[in-house]
């Protein structure tokens, strides 16, 4: 599949699946396309009428919902600029990255409006509540009159009949700008990321390289926020480039809703973070294999593979029965949970890449992964190590290809830090690559503790380690004053379930920390732990905003 431009690509998917659903809210609403394209040109009409041209910037912010790509595809296939917001930030980040893109619209979902101040964004020319379309503040007077006799309008562009054979989208080019999509990552600072087009069609054409049973008889859940590049990249921009049936969940996606979609929807990829497939693993399947009976019996061969091949059962149906394989990204995944995922045989394999890269960087299929480790470079992408020996001595993951943005908007200098002088992009992440290419991620190098006598120290290792432990929800291993301590999330539903008293908890972890301790090397053995209370606060990703416990 070779992708000239992006937007003559999803005309042509319009035109070849014209009858057939593409946007769908999970238990509501569904859009085939020739509804979807018809929305986009009623949409084109009104950027017209009131002076949008291309290159103008766009921004919307809701849930994901059926209008919220309506928009996006919209404003992407007049050749404007779609600036994603992630619907969980605060009032304050949405009126500072409004202003700093310039967006001349505000697409808003009905709960973000009640409470955004559009005084806080005198530029805008107006801001329209995503659910309905409704205009609820207007500085262009154009923009009211264009929706209020938009019927008119359409009915006067195509006085005779709206059909396949009516779309012309924007033709774009390899290297313009496509996305501006604002980070928010671990270390606090939200940066304008410019995705050219090249980095969308690559993206798209790895995975219909990797996928290719998926078509346009295809379903997929969306459950990822479509304001990062993880999920709109693959829950939603390549099912639209091969016309498949996207059905976004519409509200928070806890294992419950989820697993109660897959099993009605039954979708042909899973896309994932790791904390959902570790939930599902801690929940249900770690309590099975914990049993004694169950360990003794995984380690006698012929009833170890039958009891393998029960479980993969189990998770089949638990996802929907159809999948080919499940990629799990955007965060470090469980080792406890990847090894025994990995012994069984399920289908899963676990990627890398950042909003930088829209977001690709490494993958292999499931069949040929290793543990630990998140692939090979993807198609288009070059992957080195930043070390003088990159199979035994750690260094920073460099990268360079087709995937690669064009710098943060508005920020000459962050984008010449990011870059070396020929060329490769810094990911901030520190790994290991091995002979056959494998990529070994250890950790964030902004995350990197340094040892007493100068050793590397990766808190995210630790963690993993120390999630395993009973009764640890989550953990984060900080610096307190040169020694390492771990603030523990207690997983509140275990300890009651087996009635664990709250004075007895703190014992209970310092009894399996001194046994997890003497596996570490000396400078990484933590020394004090702390209970936190609540759940850490996220990304979208779902990695821990580690930058708000630092001391």
């Amino acid at each position: 599949m070779e992708i000239q431009s992006l937007n003559k690509q999803f005309e042509e998917s319009f035109r070849q699946n014209w009858d057939r659903p593409a946007l769908s809210n999970y238990n509501g609403i569904t859009y085939y396309y020739k509804e979807l394209a018809r929305k986009i040109e009623k949409l084109h009409i009104i950027y017209q009428e009131s002076g949008i041209k291309p290159g103008d910037k766009i921004a919307i912010c809701s849930r994901n919902q059926v209008n919220w790509g309506v928009v996006f595809l919209a404003t992407m296939t007049y050749g404007a600029i779609p600036v994603p917001l992630l619907h969980d930030f605060n009032p304050t980040n949405i009126h500072h990255l409004v202003n700093h893109s310039e967006s001349r619209v505000l697409f808003v979902g009905a709960n973000i409006w009640e409470n955004i101040d559009e005084s806080q964004m005198p530029n805008l020319d107006a801001i329209i509540r995503l659910d309905d379309f409704t205009l609820v503040h207007c500085n262009n007077i154009i923009i009211k009159k264009s929706i209020e006799v938009l019927n008119e309008l359409f009915g006067k562009k195509f006085p005779s009949h709206f059909g396949p054979e009516s779309l012309n989208y924007y033709e774009d080019s390899r290297d313009d700008l496509a996305i501006i999509n604002y980070t928010s990552g671990t270390s606090g600072f939200s940066k304008g990321v410019m995705i050219p087009y090249r980095a969308l069609s690559s993206n798209i054409m790895f995975a219909v390289e990797v996928e290719p049973h998926m078509n346009n008889m295809s379903n997929v859940v969306s459950m990822l926020p479509s304001a990062h590049m993880y999920g709109l990249m693959f829950e939603f921009l390549f099912e639209m480039a091969i016309g498949a049936h996207v059905h976004f969940l519409t509200r928070l996606p806890t294992p419950k809703i989820i697993l109660e979609a897959f099993s009605s929807i039954k979708p042909d990829l899973v896309v994932s973070v790791p904390l959902i497939i570790e939930k599902i693993y801690k929940k249900k399947l770690e309590p099975i294999i914990g049993r004694l009976g169950t360990k003794l019996l995984l380690n006698i061969p012929v009833i170890d593979l039958q009891i393998h091949n029960r479980i993969n059962s189990t998770l089949d149906k638990t996802f929907g029965n159809r999948f080919s394989e499940i990629i799990i990204g955007g965060a470090a995944f469980n080792k406890e949970a990847e090894a025994f995922f990995k012994k069984i045989g399920f289908r899963y394999l676990v990627g890398y890449g950042m909003t930088e890269c829209a977001p690709i960087i490494a993958y292999v299929s499931w069949s040929k992964t290793k543990l630990y480790s998140c692939g090979k470079a993807a198609p288009r992408m070059q992957i080195k190590i930043d070390s003088v020996d990159p199979e035994n001595i750690t260094g920073q993951i460099l990268v360079k290809g087709d995937n690669v943005m064009l710098g943060y908007y508005k920020s000459e200098k962050a984008t010449a830090e990011v870059f070396t002088e020929d060329g490769w992009m810094k990911t901030g992440d520190i790994g290991l690559l091995d002979s056959d290419g494998y990529l070994f991620i250890k950790g964030r190098s902004k995350s990197m503790i340094l040892g007493p006598s100068g050793q590397n120290i990766y808190p995210e290792e630790i963690e993993s380690d120390i999630n395993n432990m009973p009764y640890v929800l989550e953990s984060l291993v900080i610096s307190d004053k040169g020694k390492l301590i771990v603030l523990i999330c207690p997983d509140y539903e275990q300890v009651e379930k087996e009635g664990i008293l709250s004075s007895e908890l703190m014992d209970k972890y310092k009894e399996s920390l001194i046994i997890l301790n003497a596996t570490f090397p000396k400078y990484s053995r933590v020394s004090h732990i702390e209970i936190f209370p609540e759940e850490f606060e996220k990304t979208p990703k779902k990695s821990i905003k580690r930058y708000l416990y630092q001391r």
